[in-house]
């Protein structure tokens, strides 16, 4: 028969090992991935060219060589939507699994030689040749909702494809957190994957331009389905309760969208 002392040097290993099991879990449930946008402004076709080249041919394979293997690439359709820009863009989505792999990602493009080789037209532009004017970047860190991001799942050519960023500020901190709040609590998130938006990302803005403010990308096989797919979020039932709700209303104070398409080397 046991002792009581053993019975409770037993007990208090079950108690340790479940407290590190649940520490476990939390630390698992805690990972969430960062996502640099880098936004590329550019004036000529010229530059359009150079940047594409670069992209294709050093920028995503050493980008690949350093662990990140999907990488979007994606351009206007047609003209800007809603927010008119002076310049063509071109938008790079790089994800992270941690903020760590991001700050080191510089250091491991420096340290690759086929990566100088490959982008010397780039890398090494001459001041009165440049191939862009300049960049944005913008650091996210994805919803503790939805951890992850998620190659989308269409059958349509990339050429017909429509991917859709959305950026919501808010008009101070605690205004936006309660737009946060609306994709988890309110279960918007919940509402888009229901109707098969087909998102990539949802993500708060850590660093950029414009803060407060969250981003997201939603993706359909053409623009008739991106349209289609609006048309049965606002005629969906649950999305109609939850925009009235009174702990929701008034937390944005700017809402832009960009309508996209992936370039033919995009990886998503």
């Amino acid at each position: 028969m046991k002792s009581s002392s053993s019975k409770s040097k037993f007990l208090r290993f079950q108690l340790a090992f479940l407290a590190f099991l649940l520490s476990l879990g939390t630390a698992f449930a805690a990972k969430q991935d960062f996502y640099q946008i880098k936004v590329y402004h550019y004036k000529t076709k010229e530059q359009e060219n150079r940047l594409d080249a670069f992209f294709k041919n050093a920028y995503l394979p050493a980008l690949h060589r350093a662990g990140i293997r999907q990488v979007g690439v994606f351009k206007f359709i047609g003209t800007p939507t809603v927010t008119e820009v002076s310049e063509p863009l071109i938008y790079v989505f790089i994800p992270f699994k941690s903020s760590d792999e991001f700050f080191k990602l510089e250091q491991k493009l420096a340290a690759d030689k086929k990566y100088a080789e490959d982008g010397k037209d780039y890398l090494d532009a001459a001041y009165t040749n440049p191939p862009y004017t300049r960049i944005e970047s913008t650091l996210l860190r994805a919803f503790a909702g939805s951890p992850v991001f998620q190659l989308p799942d269409l059958k349509a050519p990339k050429s017909e494809r429509v991917y859709e960023l959305r950026s919501y500020e808010g008009h101070t901190e605690k205004i936006y957190a309660n737009k946060v709040e609306m994709f988890h609590k309110g279960d918007e998130m919940g509402i888009f994957k229901r109707l098969g938006f087909n998102a990539v990302f949802y993500g708060e803005v850590v660093s950029g331009s414009a803060m407060p403010n969250l981003m997201y990308m939603t993706t359909f096989e053409n623009r008739a389905a991106r349209d289609d797919h609006w048309k049965a979020f606002s005629a969906d039932d649950e999305w109609k309760k939850v925009r009235v709700m009174p702990e929701f209303q008034n937390n944005v104070s700017k809402n832009e969208q960009r309508l996209l398409r992936p370039t033919d080397y995009s990886d998503i």
